[in-house]
C-alpha cells in the first residue's frame, strides 16, 4: 500500500537540506524573535539587535560616572525566499530520500545560494580591508594582515572565518604547498585541492558567492578641506574637476596621518584608519567633494575611532587603482553579520500547510502543498522570510583580489 508524503516530512527534510547547502550563512550568528509566532510575521517587519555598553579608561579613588549609552542595529526581513514546483499523486507516493533527491534539493540549494549571495554583498560595509585590488594573494601575508586587523579591533579569536572564491582559493593551496605545515593538512589540501580549516588563525570555506567589487574612477590628487573635521562626511579638494563619479559606494581610502585605535584601549594600532565611502561621490567644477563615510571621525569619548582629527591638506589614498575590478573574499568573526528569520503566517483553505524553525540555525521554513484538480498535480510552495544585517563591521575585514 502506498503512503503519502506528509508535509511535515517534507518540511523538516526542506529545512535539514538547507543548513547543509549554507556556505557563509552558517557561520553568522543566526537570529530568531518568536514575537512572530503568534501572527506571522511580513515583509518590513524590523529585528532591533542592542548592541553593548562601551566605556573609556576610568582608575583613581574618586566616583567617575559614565553616560551610559545603548544603540542597536535594525535587521529588517526585506525579502521572502521561495521555490514553487509542481508534484502529481505518483510522487508523493516516494520515499523522502527519492523525494528529496528529484525535487526538494534542488529546489532548495537554490535557495540556499540566492540567501549565500545577499549575504556576501554584505562587504560592501565593511571598512577594513587587506591585499591589493587586482592581484590575488599568494602568500600568507595578506590573510595573516587580515587576522591582525581583527585583533586590532579586539574581535575575539574563537569562531573566525574565511570565506574565498575558487581563485583565491587555487592560488593560496598552490602557494602553501612548499611551507611546513602539519602533514595531515597539507595531505586534505592535497587531496581536495581546498584551503583546511584551522589554518593561519581561520577556518576557510570555499563560497562560489564572494562578490566582485569596481573601484571607482577617482583622478586628481584629493586632500582634506579644512582642519578639525569631525563626523559622518568628509570635505575634501584636489579631484579632478566635474566628473560625475569619482568614488564608488563600498571604496575604501585613508587619510595621512590619521590612524585607528582600538576599541577598548583606545590607543593606537600603529595602522591608519580606514573610512569606507557610503555613496557614489562626484566632484564639483572646482575639483572639491564632500564624502559619507563609515565609521565617523570621532577623536575623543567611549566611541572613539582615530587618534585625531584630519589636518587641512592630509593626502587621502584610495585603495586600489580606479576601475579595477576583482573579488572581495571576507575573514570575519561570527557576530560580524546575522541573519535573521521569522514565522511566516499559516493559511487555511489549503490541502496542507506545516511552519517549522529548527532548533540549531533558527532558520525557519513554511511548506505549502495544495491540489489543483484540473492538472490532478499538487503545487508545492516553499518560502522562508529573512533579512541580513552588519552588526559589528570591525570584526570583519575585506581581502582584496
Amino acid at each position: 500500500m502506498d503512503t503519502l508524503l506528509t508535509i511535515g516530512m517534507i518540511t523538516r527534510e526542506t529545512l535539514m537540506v538547507l543548513e547543509n547547502e549554507l556556505t557563509f550563512t552558517g557561520h553568522v550568528t543566526r537570529d530568531y524573535d518568536d514575537q512572530f509566532a503568534k501572527s506571522g510575521a511580513k515583509i518590513g517587519a524590523v529585528l532591533n539587535v542592542r548592541l553593548p555598553v562601551r566605556f573609556v579608561p576610568a582608575s583613581g579613588q574618586a566616583l567617575i560616572l559614565q553616560d551610559l549609552t545603548e544603540s542597536s542595529v535594525p535587521v529588517v526581513l526585506s525579502k521572502q525566499y521561495q521555490r514553487s514546483f509542481a508534484v502529481t499523486s505518483a510522487d508523493l507516493t516516494l520515499n523522502i530520500d527519492d523525494f528529496s533527491k528529484r525535487f526538494v534539493r534542488k529546489a532548495i540549494s537554490s535557495m540556499a545560494n540566492e540567501i549565500d549571495f545577499d549575504g556576501l554583498g554584505l562587504f560592501n560595509q565593511v571598512y577594513n580591508e587587506v591585499g591589493t585590488p587586482g592581484t590575488v594573494p599568494v602568500t600568507t601575508a595578506v590573510y595573516l594582515a587580515a587576522g591582525t586587523r581583527l585583533d586590532n579591533e579586539a574581535c575575539p579569536r574563537i569562531d573566525r572565518n574565511l570565506c574565498i572564491n575558487p581563485g583565491m582559493n587555487g592560488a593560496i593551496v598552490g602557494a602553501l604547498t612548499g611551507l611546513f605545515n602539519p602533514q595531515a593538512t597539507i595531505s586534505q589540501q592535497f587531496k581536495k585541492g581546498l584551503m583546511s580549516k584551522d589554518t593561519l588563525g581561520f577556518d576557510w570555506y570555499l563560497d562560489q558567492n564572494v562578490r566582485m567589487f569596481t573601484t571607482g574612477p577617482q583622478g586628481g590628487s584629493p586632500a582634506v578641506n579644512g582642519a578639525n573635521q569631525t563626523g559622518s562626511s568628509l570635505v575634501t579638494n584636489g579631484w579632478t574637476a566635474a566628473a560625475a563619479l569619482r568614488l564608488n559606494q563600498g571604496d575604501v581610502f585613508t587619510i595621512a596621518n590619521v590612524f585607528a585605535v582600538n576599541p577598548q584601549s583606545l590607543q593606537s594600532t600603529g595602522e591608519l584608519r580606514q573610512f569606507l565611502v557610503t555613496a557614489a561621490v562626484s566632484s564639483d567644477g572646482s575639483g572639491n567633494a564632500t564624502i559619507p563615510i563609515y565609521p565617523a571621525i570621532v577623536t575623543s569619548g567611549a566611541f572613539q575611532t582615530v587618534t585625531n582629527s584630519p589636518a587641512t591638506g592630509a593626502a587621502i589614498t584610495v585603495q586600489g587603482a580606479g576601475n579595477t575590478t576583482s573579488a572581495r573574499g571576507l575573514a570575519f568573526g561570527e557576530e560580524a553579520f546575522t541573519f535573521a528569520t521569522a514565522d511566516l503566517p499559516r493559511y487555511g483553505g489549503l490541502d496542507m500547510c506545516d511552519r517549522m524553525t529548527d532548533d540549531q540555525t533558527k532558520v525557519s521554513m513554511r511548506v505549502i502543498r495544495d491540489y489543483d484538480i484540473n492538472t490532478d498535480r499538487c503545487p508545492l510552495r516553499i518560502d522562508s522570510l529573512g533579512g541580513w544585517a552588519v552588526l559589528y563591521p570591525q570584526m570583519a575585514c575585506r581581502i582584496a583580489s
